[in-house]
């Protein structure tokens, strides 16, 4: 009886220490750093397609987009673009004072909920990374390339300096590059000729950076103008279903352009037109293509 006593006794103390064990065990197999929590998807997620472009020209060169098909199923659609305008010699200018930017036009377009594409300068950027980085964080807005220096990329453009043509592409990327640091998310590819002026040159420099060239069919007419009635009168009279509006972003060159948003908008909104980003426009362009081919 001793002896089974004894069994019994030493089982049960190997039972334990090999639990014991089991749990020290457990506990090495542990890593020695904390397992890391799950992470909540980042506030962008989930991940946005590619911006679409479209497809290079003859001879590879940068392909030029003017306006959406003029398409008569479901509601008609109008980008509005906006030019943020700032050459690479108006720092003087803008530190003695003059304003480049125009805080209360992207007010206006926020208090309408009108979806908007700025095409910035990577000079302007640099004045008011703020404003670049506010714009370029809101779902509203998308922000494109104006070149860095707003320098023209042809002979007599509006009285434009001139990028030597083996500048233009760095010009180009120099302008995403200041975007980048002033904390603008995503900005799409495409780019706006200063003046709208470009010519074959200028489209064969700019291929290898793999941007759409972004014109319009509708001129607003609000450089220099003082009066809004007036450009609201031209946008309303030039817009098409399918149309990109040139307007600007610059309190000194275009002060009226505010106050005629708060008569386009509303205008534009009776007649059934949908807002919408360039993005857009450039899909429903790429669309028809597509499924040709298909």
């Amino acid at each position: 009886m001793i002896t089974r006593a004894r069994q019994r006794a030493a089982r049960a103390s190997l039972a334990a220490l090999a639990a014991a064990a089991l749990t020290a065990l457990s506990a090495c197999a542990s890593p020695s750093t904390p397992t890391r929590p799950h992470s909540p998807a980042p506030h962008h997620s989930p991940q946005k397609a590619a911006p679409p472009t479209l497809a290079p020209g003859p001879q590879g060169l940068t392909p030029v987009f003017k306006n959406a098909p003029r398409a008569k199923q479901g509601a008609p659609t109008v980008a509005l673009t906006f030019d943020a305008d700032m050459t690479a010699g108006q720092g003087p200018r803008a530190r003695a004072g003059e304003r480049f930017d125009n805080p209360a036009l992207v007010d206006t377009l926020r208090r309408l909920d009108v979806p908007a594409t700025f095409f910035m300068t990577g000079r302007w950027a640099e004045e008011y990374p703020a404003q670049a980085r506010a714009i370029g964080r809101d779902p509203l807005f998308e922000v494109a390339n104006h070149s860095y220096s707003h320098y023209s990329f042809t002979r007599d453009c509006y009285g434009l300096p001139t990028v030597a043509p083996h500048r233009m592409r760095a010009d180009v990327e120099r302008a995403f590059a200041a975007f980048r640091r002033a904390g603008v998310e995503r900005p799409v590819p495409y780019f706006r000729f200063p003046g709208g002026c470009y010519d074959q040159r200028a489209l064969r420099a700019l291929a290898p950076a793999g941007v759409t060239a972004v014109q319009w069919d509708v001129v607003g007419g609000d450089a220099f103008a003082t009066d809004p009635g007036a450009v609201a009168r031209q946008v309303l009279d030039g817009v098409r279903p399918g149309s990109v509006v040139v307007l600007h972003c610059t309190r000194s060159a275009a002060p009226a352009t505010e106050r005629a948003l708060r008569t386009i908008v509303p205008k534009l909104r009776e007649r059934g037109f949908r807002f919408v980003r360039v993005s857009e426009q450039i899909g429903a362009a790429r669309a028809p293509k597509e499924g040709r081919a298909a």
